[in-house]
């Protein structure tokens, strides 16, 4: 019984620390405390809330409670609200005493669902994040890194339909249109109206002849419409969205864009790198590195003509076991023709709606060739290959596969992008969502990356304890330094030279190099001299 009331005793004690005693000074808490001051929320959110009636929860205690729950990797705001009942780092985050009423889980909700759901303080919080992280001068924007992930939607497979949707108008279209026009001209060929072969139907009740538009089939769910079926691979088949999404060099993201998971990275690529060029710091981003799904000619165009470089992997060409490869047939710029592996030439007949020019070889010459068997199994005994209108650009990115640079600078892409997905779904929740809607997952996502990277500064700057100027852009202190090379000459439309030049550095920069060297032998010897005296 003694020990019995020794302890109660030890336990019914009055606690004679403070909170702020009580939380070690090495907790993360702290380290996102004093990387970022969260009173910038207050002017961002003033619009939304009401001068008049109840006096309302603090929307920075709202907004950290959220951060509370992705850093920390936390499940629901249920459990993050019981969390904080007994965690005091949290209680310290929050600015809240031992015995202050925590938040009801419920209020987030509301505040989501009334005040927050039209607004954009979920992508200014994002920005605010990345602006305090280029003025650490932890971010560096010479080269980005761009992938997309797909995160498990809020829906059953189960509990899907069929439906009918109109095919939506790419990006490029209207550009690359005016350049296909523009080649069936030179043929005296008919201008198309548009890259969709146009249908006519009777309308019955006007009686006149009525354009049909152009139509897809998809599955789409009954529980969240505007997620997509995705299916890759061995992959099980399931609803989700995809994120678009760019990082530096030092893991730290850009931009993120959500669109539906059936959507084909190549098509959302546009809206992100579209957000990303005409951001705050679009203007010093000099390479851009993706993946062999990104080995467009429309997205290797959009870059070359953005003054940027495109790094990409070799993409593998999908040609039938036994066949002749595509670049087995040599392209002839001077006389815009093929050579086949027999040395017989195949000539420009026309251009598709689809932007490709097609070239066909003369049935005469297919006729007795003994390598037909691997070329073509065409009836007609024609061998037609299609070559795009921006294929240019494309065998542009394909040949900087050669030089230096994509040595140091692919092999990266790997190590930031595709880490910075798996920390996310590891620990920030980004495997799967319970929300509903392309809007809600947009700014959840936003808040994602945004917890990522304020993580990472917070541990960054705790760690080198560097705060340069206010409003300025430093480069990283964790980045390589290496040499500037001369950047490759850009074309607006076809770039036939863009092989010359890669990857040699500026003679300016080689004589300064020779001159220092020079300099530093002469010190060295003066050195040497002095010593013997």
């Amino acid at each position: 019984m003694a020990m019995t009331n020794r302890n109660n005793a030890k336990l019914d004690c009055m606690i004679y620390y403070t909170l702020d005693e009580l939380v070690p000074q090495d907790h993360l808490v702290r380290k996102m405390e004093e990387a970022l001051d969260f009173r910038f929320i207050y002017p961002k959110v003033q619009h939304l809330y009401s001068r008049h009636g109840r006096p309302s929860i603090d929307p920075v205690v709202l907004f950290k409670m959220l951060i509370i729950n992705i850093v920390f990797g936390i499940n629901s705001m249920r459990k993050t609200c019981q969390e904080i009942e007994v965690n005091l780092a949290y209680r310290w985050f929050l600015g809240l005493s031992i015995d202050e009423k925590i938040p009801n889980f419920s209020t987030w909700s509301q505040n989501y669902i009334r005040r927050y759901k039209d607004s954009t303080i979920f992508e200014e919080i994002f920005m605010e994040i990345l602006e305090q992280a280029v003025d650490y001068g932890f971010v560096d924007f010479t080269t980005v890194f761009g992938d997309s992930t797909h995160q498990k939607a809020n829906a059953n497979k189960r509990k899907s339909v069929k439906k009918e949707v109109e095919i939506l108008k790419k990006k490029y279209e209207d550009d690359l249109l005016v350049e296909i026009n523009e080649d069936r001209e030179c043929i005296g060929k008919e201008a198309f109206d548009s890259m969709v072969h146009a249908e006519y139907v009777h309308d019955e009740e006007t009686g006149e002849e009525v354009k049909k538009t152009s139509t897809k089939t998809i599955t789409e769910s009954t529980i969240d419409p505007e997620s997509g079926c995705f299916h890759k691979g061995e992959k099980e088949k399931c609803f989700a969205y995809s994120h678009q999404t760019f990082c530096d060099k030092n893991s730290f993201v850009l931009a993120v864009t959500t669109v539906p998971g059936n959507v084909h990275d190549s098509v959302s690529f546009f809206d992100a790198y579209e957000e990303l060029i005409n951001g705050k710091y679009g203007y010093l981003i000099k390479n851009v590195s993706l993946d062999a799904g990104y080995m467009t000619p429309a997205i290797c165009r959009a870059i070359v003509q953005n003054d940027q470089i495109p790094y990409m992997p070799y993409k593998r060409p999908m040609t039938k076991k036994g066949f002749f490869k595509k670049y087995e047939y040599v392209y002839d710029e001077e006389y815009d023709c093929y050579l086949c592996p027999n040395d017989k030439i195949l000539m420009y007949t026309t251009t598709t709606r689809n932007g490709y020019r097609q070239y066909k070889s003369d049935p005469k010459d297919c006729k007795d060739c003994p390598l037909r068997n691997k070329c073509t199994k065409s009836k007609n005994m024609t061998k037609v290959i299609e070559r795009h209108l921006w294929e240019e650009f494309r065998e542009y990115a394909d040949e900087i596969r050669h030089t230096m640079e994509w040595k140091e600078i692919y092999p990266q892409r790997k190590e930031t992008i595709e880490r910075v997905f798996a920390d996310c779904k590891e620990n920030n929740g980004l495997r799967f969502t319970r929300l509903k809607g392309l809007k809600k997952n947009q700014q959840n996502a936003w808040l994602i990356f945004a917890c990522h990277n304020l993580k990472k500064m917070s541990l960054w700057r705790g760690k080198y304890r560097r705060k340069p100027s206010k409003n300025s852009i430093h480069p990283s202190k964790y980045t390589k330094k290496t040499i500037s090379f001369r950047k490759l000459p850009i074309y607006n439309k076809k770039p036939m030279s863009l092989r010359k030049g890669i990857g040699f550095c500026q003679q300016s920069e080689v004589d300064q190099m020779i001159h220092f060297f020079s300099l530093t032998a002469q010190l060295i010897t003066l050195e040497l001299i002095i010593m013997m005296v």
